[in-house]
This record gives C-alpha cells, structure tokens and sequence, in this order.
C-alpha cells in the first residue's frame, strides 16, 4: 500500500490480494451499511449492489449487469453468464480483485472501495471485456461482439473482444479508450482516456501493440502497429507511438521518442507491484 493510501485510509488492499480474499467483501459491505446511514434516499443502490448479494463476485457482476442491461438483453442473462464465466474460469474473480486493488492504489480521488465498485466505468468496463473475452474463446462471439457494442454504448470504451488483458488493470476516466483484435495488455499497466492501441491501416492479422506489464500511457496518446512497449514504460500524453519502447523507458512526442530512460529495472513479479504504481508516482513530463 502506498504513502499516500495510508493517509486516505484505504483498505490493505495489496495484502487481500495475496491471500485474505474476503477482505474486499467485508470491506465493501462496511462502506455500503455507512453510505446506507448517511445517504437512505439510495437504499435501493446499496442494498440491491451489496447487502442484498452473497460475495463479492456476485455483487459486481450484479452492479455492472444492471448497468449493461436493456429491453434486448436482461439483467438476469447477464449476473447468470457472468456466473458462468467465473465457474469455469475461478481467475476472472482474481482478475477483478486486482484491477478494483489498482484503482485503489492508483488513483489519488478513490477514497472507499465502495467508489470504483458503484461509479467507476473503467472498472466496470474492464470485467465487461474479461466476460467479452471468455465468451469470444468460447466460440460465443455474436455475444461477445455484443457486449463490446454495448460497453462502447454505456462506458466509452471500444475493447475488441479478442484483445488480452493481464490483472491489476487501471482505466481512468476510460472515455475514449479503443483496443484493437491483436492488442495485449500485460499485468499493472494504466490506461488514461482517449488512449488507442490500435492499427496502422497497412497491415492485417497480428497488427496492434503489444504493452508489457506496469506500462503507464498518458491521455490522448496513439500506440500503433504490432510494436512492444517494454515493461514499466512510461508514454507521454498527446504521444504517437510507431516503433516499439524499450523497459523502464519514457517517451513523448509526435512520433514518439526516447526522453528518458531508467537504469534500474522493476523485476518484481506480477501483483506486486501494484504500491510502486500509485498513480501520483508517475513522471512522464518532458
């Protein structure tokens, strides 16, 4: 947990990560029951989300499919495959304990659990591709595709179904943000709003970026073509990226160059990394 988590009071969510699962829920259900008693007019908000639900996967699944709903497809369909998903493949519930621990360490305005569970479209953004994804490898594409369709309605974001995702993701503000086919996003990494990773319009089969694990892109920047962007790199915002960034590397520019480079390489391994993340702690300024 970082400095800066300490002083906001914030759940040691690195250590519930690794081990203490159900403290995310007795958490969460804390921070419902005081939401409850300050603000009763939404009652039905934080009883129908939390209270009302068995675990923590439950709930989420139970907010983000009251969010994707419509008259075409239920509420119901979406908690049963979500459901679905999870029974076959138990890491989705890994996978979404450590992008809601990312928001937390990350992101200096989250304050409670409760705010990137209930509020937060690039949390929820993220668990709808997980769910995209397992149905796309599932053969179920025209129900991955709609999802994709209807998350781009709801959240703002354009994730293809096919696009690889690590754990520990952080999407801030989300608004924006397009993911092409081939694209892989590797463990911690934060996306800021109206990031691309996209094509170049020239090439087709394995065409999109390749970002690597702790890689932090800065709003409105362009990754384009099937490039690598070496672990705990760091883009520039506004940047146009076109050839490949090597680790610990920071660029900016239009294209994109080196501007900075670290001589100490991070080689902690995935998940825990996440207090060396905070969001505060970016330095990508020319």
């Amino acid at each position: 947990m970082t400095e800066a988590s300490k002083v906001r009071g914030l759940p040691d969510t690195l250590e519930a990560l690794r081990g203490e699962a159900d403290a995310f829920w007795v958490r969460l259900r804390a921070e419902a029951t005081e939401a409850l008693a300050r603000s009763p007019m939404l009652a039905g908000l934080f009883i129908g989300s939390i209270l009302d639900q068995a675990t923590f996967e439950a709930a989420v699944f139970h907010r983000i499919a009251g969010r994707l709903k419509n008259d075409q497809v239920s509420q119901t369909l979406l908690t049963e495959t979500f459901a679905r998903a999870l029974a076959h493949d138990p890491a989705i519930g890994t996978a979404l304990r450590a992008d809601i621990a990312a928001v937390l360490d990350r992101d200096p305005a989250t304050v409670r659990l409760i705010e990137p569970f209930l509020y937060f479209k690039g949390f929820h953004a993220v668990q709808t591709h997980r769910l995209a994804h397992w149905l796309w490898r599932r053969g179920e594409r025209d129900f991955a595709l709609y999802l994709q369709s209807r998350s781009s309605d709801v959240f703002q974001t354009d994730i293809h179904p096919a696009a690889i995702f690590g754990r520990g993701i952080f999407l801030d503000h989300a608004t924006g943000l397009v993911v092409g086919e081939t694209a892989e996003v590797g463990d911690d990494v934060s996306l800021l709003q109206n990031v691309t990773l996209g094509g170049t319009g020239k090439d087709s089969g394995d065409r999109h970026p390749k970002v690597r694990q702790g890689v932090m892109v800065g709003a409105g920047a362009k990754i384009l073509g099937n490039i690598e962007i070496g672990a705990f790199s760091r883009i520039a915002a506004g940047s146009v990226v076109l050839r490949a960034v090597a680790p610990n590397s920071t660029v900016a520019g239009i294209p994109a160059k080196v501007i900075r480079t670290s001589t100490s390489a991070d080689t902690r391994p995935p998940g825990e990394v996440l207090g060396a993340l905070a969001y505060e702690s970016f330095d990508y300024s020319i």
